[in-house]
């Protein structure tokens, strides 16, 4: 089990630390720009897009478990059906994000306080990179529907290729024609659609049209479509309570400063970076799970279960290990501010610790998706969010200043993997 457990992560793994990747490369140039504005603008739309786009995260991650059942079932017609709702699904979300395109931005600038430079260019990102809404969104479905049908190497085809030519496009726009986070903006939504494009390439040659042949009956079965819903609906709310933690982090960090708000950017992208490592295992969990939940083989889902925990803790405990090590090396790939190095050092303490606390409520993320027992999810994200994270951060915050939204991400963590654990054996490895 342990190798169709690492087929399945390693792929996943090399796509997803590619994302990051983009990240890092972003705010490196963004960051030797004149101006600390630029990376705030940055971080102040990325927030943004993160709202917008992770809030409908559902299509990857409800399409992945519900296609991950379908396969374990060998129902072929459901796993097409699936894909089908999640595409028309996501065209309809993104036809109406562009059409509220100013209103949205309006509402995020009345949240967000931060300087009128900042305010400024973030509006600039944010009108371009509005955009790639129905590339997003359509490659969510379709990379989705590819790791549920156990296929974890066409999801980092896909990803690693996007991301490459989005680093080399924003490369050329800003250093070759000499924009900024315009430059940004315009190489990711470039980069999104030629990734649509492949996307669509590889599932035509793979699979063909067998799964796209389905009659409009088919596709709006009244079951089908409730149960899509359903799933999508608790993987909604708990992916906007994840949202909402980091927003208010970023609003709160945007309030100390533009020098506290760049350091933070700078250290929430170590978090990324191993959030997307070891969602590489929680990826596999999603797949994995959700097989053996549709084929009800119960004895094999708990052995992968262990495994896979132990695989992503594993890799949290890496993580921790070189952020220890090499923490002034890796600040130094984000920015060549001495000043902001020094102040991001002050907080690195709390991105030391966070993949072994992290990585587990990670793995467990993967296993309730892929299993489609979301409601212990949402559940899970209110009470981490609304009973731990607010109130940690605002009994701390008037001694602990920026310490305080670092205790309280970190509390927030913990949160999330106890609950999960709490559910675990009662909802998927020993359920009624």
């Amino acid at each position: 089990m342990n190798k169709q457990i690492l087929r399945l992560a390693i792929p996943n793994i090399i796509s997803n630390l590619s994302v990051p990747l983009l990240g890092a490369v972003d705010t490196a140039l963004v960051g030797r720009l004149d101006g600390v504005y630029y990376l705030g603008a940055l971080a102040i739309g990325g927030m943004i897009f993160s709202v917008l786009y992770m809030g409908f995260g559902f299509l990857r991650m409800g399409t992945t478990g519900l296609t991950a059942n379908a396969f374990g079932a060998g129902n072929r017609s459901e796993a097409g059906l699936v894909l089908s709702r999640a595409i028309i699904t996501g065209a309809l979300v993104s036809l109406a994000l562009i059409a509220l395109q100013s209103f949205i931005f309006a509402l995020a600038m009345l949240i967000v306080s931060t300087s009128a430079e900042v305010a400024h260019y973030a509006g600039v990102y944010f009108f371009i990179r509005i955009w790639d809404a129905p590339a997003v969104l359509g490659l969510y479905a379709i990379q989705g529907w590819f790791l549920g049908m156990q296929n974890a190497r066409y999801p980092m085809y896909i990803t690693i290729f996007i991301n490459l030519l989005n680093i080399a496009l924003n490369v050329y726009f800003i250093y070759g024609l000499g924009m900024t986070v315009d430059g940004v903006a315009l190489g990711t939504v470039i980069a999104q659609y030629a990734g649509l494009l492949l996307a669509a390439g590889l599932f035509f040659h793979r699979y063909g049209r067998a799964y796209l042949n389905l009659g409009r009956d088919a596709i709006m079965a009244l079951e089908g479509i409730k149960r899509f819903f359903s799933v999508s609906r608790d993987i909604f709310i708990r992916t906007m309570s994840l949202l909402f933690t980091y927003s208010f982090f970023t609003v709160q960090s945007a309030a100390l400063g533009d020098e506290i708000l760049a350091a933070n950017t700078i250290l929430l992208q170590l978090w990324h970076l191993m959030a997307y490592g070891v969602d590489g295992f929680a990826y596999a969990a999603e797949s994995i799970t959700g097989r053996y939940m549709g084929a009800r083989q119960g004895k094999r889902l708990r052995r992968a279960v262990g495994l896979l925990i132990a695989w992503g803790m594993g890799l949290g405990a890496v993580f921790s290990l070189l952020y220890g090590l090499f923490d002034v090396q890796l600040l130094r790939i984000f920015t060549d501010n001495d000043a902001l190095i020094a102040l991001a050092l002050s907080f690195m303490v709390w991105t030391i610790a966070a993949p072994l606390v992290n990585s587990f409520c990670f793995m467990l993320d993967g296993v309730f998706i892929g299993a489609t027992v979301t409601a212990p999810m949402r559940n899970s994200m209110l009470i981490s969010t609304f009973l731990v994270f607010v109130p940690v951060y605002y009994l701390t915050v008037a001694w602990l200043g920026n310490h305080a939204l670092w205790l309280a991400m970190v509390a927030y963590m913990l949160a999330r993997g106890s609950t999960l654990l709490y559910y675990l054996p009662r909802k998927i490895l020993n359920p009624d």
